[in-house]
Formats: C-alpha cells, structure tokens, sequence
C-alpha cells in the first residue's frame, strides 16, 4: 500500500485526536487519562497492548504476517504546567499545557499505527509503539530500559515537533542534535552574624555569588571552546533579614554538553571550585549532582540512510532542511544507548498561520497540517527498517 496516501487518507483522524489530548494535558508520570485513552485507540485497531501497574505510558505491538526483525517507534505523552493563552477553542483548562507538541507526538503515532495496521499482511517482523511517560522530567525513559521494553528491539525512531523549524519540512541530520542535562544542588553553610558586624561571621551570600561566578571559568577557561557547553544556576535562596548575614545558601543549576568526554569530567571541576570556593572564604560547601539525560547523537550510519531516503521516497529531497544542533534536551538517549536509534524533528512554525511561538511558550501551538507528514515518516521508516533486514 502507499504511505503517502494513507497517511493523507488519516489526516482528519490524526488532527481530531491531537485536538483531544490537547484538550487534556497530564503532567509526568500522572498520565492515566491520555494513557487509557491511547490504550482504547489501539485496542480499537486490534493492536496488543502493555502496560505497567505502577507506570503510566504503555507498549502497543503490531505483528507482521511474516517474521522478522523487531522495530520501535516512540512518542512521549507528557505536558508542562504551563497556564494556556492560545485562544484555541481545545484549549486546557486545567492549568497544565501541551506546550512541547507531545500532543502531536501522540495524534502522529496513532495515525501511523493505523496506516501500519493496514498494511499487516506486507510486513515483515514487528513493530513496537513507545508512548513514554515523563520526557520532561528528562528521566522518563530510564524507567523503560530498566523494565526490559527493548528487549528484542533492533532499532528505535522518534521524532519531535519543532517551533523554529519551518513547516512542513524534517530535520533529519546525523551526528550530535541535543545536549545532555544534567542537574546539581549546591548547598552553602556559613554563620551569621549583625549585619553590621560581618566580620564577626561567615556570609554564606557572598561564598555563593563567589561560587555562581567562578564555577563560569568551566566554560571560559577549563572547557575547549569548540566543545558547546551551558552551566546555569537557575535558582538561589538565601538569609533571613535585611540586617543578619546568612549562614544558609541554597542553589540549583543544570549542565548541558554535546560531548561524552566533557560530560564525564564536569562534576569533578564543579566540585573542586564549589568546595574550594566556599572554603577560602570561611564558608562550607555540598554539591549533589544527578545524571540525567545523555546527548542525543545519530551515530549509525546504516538507521541514519533508511530514515532520510524514508522522507524522500514520501516527499522528495526537498523535504529536508538543515537545523542547529540544540542545547536542550531529550531523554530519548536512554532508549538510543541501549538500542540503535534515530531523532529527527518536523517544523511546524507558519508565520502566515500566525504560528510563530516557540516550544513551552504559552502560545504555542501546532500547524496541524504536517502531522500527516509525520505519521507517514514514522510508518515509512518501520516499514523500511523492517523490508531491509528481511532480505
């Protein structure tokens, strides 16, 4: 059968349901009501469905009627709590938002189970359907490694609506695309004192402004400038009263690189400037650093060809564009360093349409008519994968 022409056949489907979940937006990891509803529309196309009984998201399978390799396909389900001002008639209402697209993630991988669906009887092997709980929490993934739902997978696609990228094209490129995210809490204890007599104690403020500048030379002086790297302290919280120097500092930031190497080596010179930092001025220092998600780099070259011929058997070369590589991230990493994988990306901005905002704004919102594109591609490159290693 043709893709193309099934995902087009689709397209009102795909849209309806994308209207819907928008409708309903559930933070990470409290996702029951999109995941049933998922669970209900796969179910509806007699799809095999798995869940997790402390887990939302689930895994949907479709067996092709010969055997074969094992591919993936995944979506992620979350929302942000973001309070809507797109005046959108499916607008929440609930304080929470699809600010991210997911709910066009969702609508996208529903429309290609559906095209995949009927096109049982030509493949050859399997396809798994991923809709991930909790990518927000850039952590959401881990749990699914940790589960075994890759087990038997030979590949994993995945794909992100995108507010900069212009409608209806893929970004489909090798190589380095998202950073890795890492998180940290410093926490900063001196001893109080008069605010007119600071001599007379240890200013946890200024140790932690100290900090806040220092820990800058990371990136000025330690890191190799060609290396893209962002350490950001994102809050502070600190003293009592205007007139008592602070005994008590406490900060959270967040490092994203594009490098393994680098990522590797940040928390040893973070801690060594923190502690260090704090110490020369009277003041101690904890650092609590987390590792959350890796870069997310197309490394195999083989998944790479078979997901851009995909978009230029559906749409012609002139499909594709270029994009910068991004400093944001995506726990999509978990399932790629376990399973060779690919992440592209479809614009949906439209400045006619007046879809101009980027992701997480409060006005974001989708151009609906590149989700059938974008269906097409997850169906096309499955089916693909699927054709290829059967030979």
């Amino acid at each position: 059968m043709d893709i193309k022409n099934l995902a087009e056949k689709y397209s009102d489907y795909i849209i309806e349901r994308r209207r819907f979940f928008h409708s309903i937006p559930e933070l990470s990891f409290e996702e029951v009501k999109t995941t049933e509803e998922i669970k209900q529309n796969l179910e509806s196309m007699g799809i095999e469905v798995e869940t997790f009984p402390d887990y939302n998201g689930l895994v949907g399978t479709i067996r092709g009627s010969q055997p074969g390799k094992t591919v993936m396909l995944r979506a992620d389900i979350d929302a942000l709590p973001v309070e809507e001002h797109t005046g959108l008639s499916y607008a929440s209402t609930n304080g929470n938002m699809h600010a991210c697209g997911h709910d066009a993630h969702i609508s996208m991988l529903l429309g290609a189970s559906k095209i995949l669906c009927s096109m049982k009887e030509e493949i050859k092997g399997t396809v798994k359907l991923l809709f991930q709980s909790a990518e927000e929490s850039c952590y959401g993934a881990k749990y699914y490694v940790e589960n075994g739902v890759l087990d038997g997978v030979d590949a994993i696609f995945g794909m992100h609506i995108w507010g900069t990228l212009d409608a209806p094209y893929f970004n489909l490129e090798a190589g380095n695309r998202m950073a890795s995210v890492d998180n940290f809490k410093i926490t900063v204890e001196g001893v109080s004192s008069h605010g007119s007599a600071p001599h007379l104690g240890k200013d946890a403020v200024i140790a932690a402004s100290s900090i806040i500048m220092n820990i800058q030379t990371i990136v000025s002086r330690i890191n190799n400038p060609l290396n893209p790297l962002v350490v950001s302290i994102g809050t502070i919280k600190g003293g009592k009263r205007f007139n008592i120097i602070a005994n008590h500092v406490e900060m959270e930031g967040t490092i994203r690189t594009h490098s393994r190497e680098v990522r590797a080596e940040i928390e040893g010179h973070l801690r060594n400037i923190v502690e260090n930092t704090a110490k020369a001025l009277g003041c101690n220092a904890q650092l609590d650093y987390t590792y959350y998600a890796a870069p997310v780099i197309n490394e195999h070259d083989h998944i790479n060809n078979i997901v851009r011929n995909a978009a230029v058997k559906l749409y012609g070369k002139e499909s594709l564009t270029p994009m910068p590589k991004l400093m944001g991230s995506e726990d999509f990493s978990y399932l790629a360093e376990n399973v060779p994988g690919f992440y592209g990306f479809i614009g949906t901005r439209n400045a006619d349409k007046g879809y101009i905002y980027t992701n997480h704004n409060d006005k974001f919102t989708v151009d609906e008519s590149v989700l059938h594109r974008g269906a097409a591609l997850y169906a096309q490159f499955a089916y693909d994968f699927l054709e290829e290693k059967s030979k």
